[in-house]
């Protein structure tokens, strides 16, 4: 029995080895792209600066291998656009394909999003996309979802007045947790879309897929869709958003 487990050990590490190697060489890789900056200091302001020009800025935050970033950098080519990820594994996808076809305008940011105010200057950002981030389903874990009122106070602080935010989730548990946020703390609804691609006239940011919306992870069988934007400040209900998540989940 003790041979068996060493022999299946023994398998599992010479399989994880390539990959571990692979992964070892994308981050060094990543520190040789112009496209690419990780923890960077003294930023704050200074975006425009680095694209060269004065067009808008936007993120798309916990943006995995970067597909939407791409995406979005090739359907408007004049915007620029940021891609901000603290796995750079994963990031390394989108920054390469970037190179390769030279778009100018899409560029990452290695660093976990809880810190992105340190980035960014008061007013530096135009919008926020988040697609597909990790729903955080436990809800003792709510305060870690992308949508929760810690991150839209981060959010507030480096958007530029009434500069929107997108999600783009396959969860149903996000979506209705964010209307909930949407509706206690009276955000500005501009879209809600239950199931994007069951409308008759999907605007072409939406049409965009990731790797992750192809694995239909929530087996969901839509994609939702919400756009709003934040008022001058948020008030403090964080605990009373507590109690209803605590009792609605």
């Amino acid at each position: 029995m003790r041979g068996n487990q060493l022999f299946i050990s023994l398998q599992l590490y010479l399989y994880l080895q390539p990959m571990a190697q692979k992964k070892l060489l994308r981050f060094a890789q990543i520190k040789t792209f112009a496209n690419v900056l990780e923890y960077p200091k003294g930023m704050q302001g200074k975006w425009n600066e680095f694209f060269k020009n004065r067009n808008p800025i936007i993120l798309e935050l916990a943006c995995g291998r970067g597909e939407y970033t791409v995406g979005l950098a090739a359907l408007f080519p004049e915007q620029n656009f940021i891609g901000v990820d603290i796995k750079g594994n994963r990031m390394y996808t989108g920054a390469n394909k970037s190179l390769d076809i030279n778009l100018s305008n899409a560029a990452f940011l290695r660093s976990q999003v809880e810190k992105i105010t340190d980035y960014f200057a008061a007013g530096e950002v135009a919008e926020i996309w988040i697609t597909f981030p990790d729903p955080q389903l436990r809800t003792s874990k709510a305060k870690k979802r992308l949508t929760h009122p810690r991150f839209l106070r981060m959010y507030k602080e480096i958007l530029k007045t009434g500069g929107p935010v997108h999600l783009k989730t396959d969860s149903p548990q996000l979506y209705l947790f964010t209307k909930k946020v949407i509706e206690l703390y009276q955000l500005n609804l501009v879209e809600d879309t239950d199931n994007v691609y069951a409308q008759p006239d999907v605007i072409e940011p939406l049409k965009i897929k990731t790797h992750y919306e192809s694995l239909d992870i929530a087996q969901s069988k839509k994609i939702h869709y919400l756009k709003f934007t934040l008022p001058s400040t948020l008030p403090d209900l964080d605990e009373q958003l507590k109690e209803m998540i605590s009792h609605d989940e």
